[in-house]
C-alpha cells in the first residue's frame, strides 16, 4: 500500500506505523502534509505557551541517559527559591503566557511537596486563578498527586520515556529506584485522579528499532493520553550511555525521525496537545517551528532565571541557555508567526482530547 493510500485509513497497525515512520523524500512530504491537515482541522493554527520554570536540578534518580542523573557529581546543583519561581509565574502571567509548567528532578520528600503545593497555592492567588499549571515532577504517591491536583495543578507530564520494558531497563539502572511497572501505575493514577495526562519517549536511543517507537506510538494510543512531549534523544558526555554514541543515528536523523514520529501521532491522537520540543531546536535552529507545521501545538519558553539554566543540562548543547524571559517573549510571535500560525495568548491551551472525553463522560 502506497503512503497516500495508508493515510486514507482511520487506524494503523503497527506494520502500517512502521512503515509511515521510514516515509522518506516525497513520502514523507505527503504524510508531513497530511498531518498537517489533520492539525489545522482538529486543533486550528494556534500555539498555545507553558512558560518553563526548571524548579531543581537535584535527582534522586540515575538514569542512564540523563545529565541530571544522582552521580554526575560535576553539575553544580540548585534549588530556585519560591520567591524566584513566583516571580516567574507573576512575568508569565503579566505577559499573557497563559500557563507554566514546573519541572524539576525527581524528589519525593515532604519539604519537596511542601515547596510545589505552596507555589502551586500562590501562583493560583497572585494571578486571580487564571494561570494554568502543568507538573512535571516525577513519580510520587497517589497522595502527593492528590493534594497537588486538589490545590489546583491540572496537567501533569510524566515522560515514560520507552514503552518497552526490556529497552527500560537498558537506559536506567535495574534496581528499586527505576521501575517501570512504578511508573505505568504513576501515569495510571494520574488518570483516575482526572489531571490531563501527558507522556513521551526520546526517539534516537541506543538500542532502540523502529519498532520500538511504533510500539510506543501504540502505548500513547491506548493509554488514551491527552498531551504528548517527545524528542530526540541528545547524549550527554557524563552519562553512562554516552560510550554508546557511536552506534546513534545522525543528529539530523534523529531529528527527522521524531519529526515522522508527531506527524504520525497527529494523525492518530487528532485532538491531544503535543509539545515542540526544545532539544529539537538544539539540531536544528528552526526545530520546534518545523514540529508546529506538521503536527505540534504547544510552545514551552524557558522563563527559568538565566543565572540557573546552564545547570539544568540534561543533555548537552541545551539551547537559550544564554538568555533571559524578556528574550524569550521577544522572539516567540515571530517565530510562530514565520510557519503561518498565531500565539494563544492568555489561555489554558487545555487539550480538546481531554475535554471532549470529559464531556462524553458527564452526558
Amino acid at each position: 500500500m502506497s503512503i497516500a493510500e495508508l493515510l486514507n485509513k482511520s487506524e494503523f497497525s503497527k506494520d502500517e506505523i512502521i512503515q509511515l515512520l521510514k516515509a522518506e523524500g516525497e513520502d514523507e512530504i505527503i504524510l508531513f502534509k497530511h498531518s498537517a491537515k489533520i492539525k489545522e482541522e482538529s486543533v486550528g493554527n494556534t500555539v498555545y505557551l507553558r512558560g518553563l520554570i526548571e524548579l531543581s536540578n537535584v535527582c534522586a534518580k540515575d538514569c542512564l541517559y540523563c545529565g541530571i542523573r544522582k552521580s554526575n557529581t560535576e553539575n553544580k546543583r540548585y534549588s530556585l527559591e519560591e520567591s524566584e519561581v513566583l516571580t516567574a509565574i507573576q512575568f508569565a502571567y503579566e505577559n499573557k503566557y497563559g500557563s507554566v509548567a514546573i519541572q524539576s528532578g525527581e524528589i519525593c520528600s515532604t519539604t519537596f511537596i511542601e515547596k510545589i503545593n505552596t507555589i502551586i497555592l500562590a501562583s493560583k492567588q497572585i494571578s486571580n486563578n487564571e494561570i494554568g499549571i502543568t507538573l512535571s515532577c516525577g513519580e510520587q504517591t497517589p497522595e502527593t498527586y492528590q493534594k497537588w491536583f486538589e490545590s489546583g495543578a491540572h496537567r501533569y507530564l510524566l515522560r515514560i520515556e520507552s514503552s518497552n520494558e526490556e529497552l527500560y531497563y537498558k537506559i536506567h539502572p535495574q534496581d528499586e529506584n527505576h521501575d517501570f511497572q512504578i511508573r505505568l501505575n504513576a501515569l495510571k493514577t494520574l488518570k483516575k485522579i482526572g489531571y490531563q495526562v501527558g507522556t513521551g519517549v526520546m526517539v534516537g536511543l541506543p538500542f532502540q528499532t523502529i519498532e520500538h517507537l511504533a510500539d510506543d506510538l501504540l502505548f500513547m494510543k491506548n493509554f488514551d493520553i491527552d498531551m504528548c512531549g517527545m524528542g530526540p534523544y541528545i547524549e550527554h558526555r557524563k552519562t553512562p550511555l554516552y560510550k554508546f554514541k557511536e552506534g546513534l543515528l545522525p543528529l539530523n536523523e534523529r531529528f527527522k525521525l521524531t519529526l515522522r514520529m508527531i506527524a504520525i501521532l497527529r494523525i492518530m491522537m487528532k485532538d491531544i496537545n503535543i509539545v515542540a520540543t526544545t532539544a529539537l531546536q538544539t539540531i536544528d535552529k528552526m526545530g520546534r517551528e518545523k514540529a508546529i507545521q506538521i503536527g505540534a501545538n504547544i510552545l514551552m519558553p524557558n522563563i527559568t532565571p538565566g543565572k540557573y539554566r546552564d545547570s539544568y543540562a540534561l543533555y548537552e548543547n541545551k539551547p537559550c541557555t544564554d538568555e533571559n524571559a524578556d528574550d524569550c517573549k521577544n522572539c516567540i510571535d515571530v517565530r510562530v508567526h514565520l510557519v503561518n500560525h498565531k500565539v494563544g495568548y492568555a489561555a489554558w491551551g487545555d487539550s480538546k482530547h481531554f475535554s471532549s472525553k470529559k464531556t462524553k463522560t458527564t452526558k
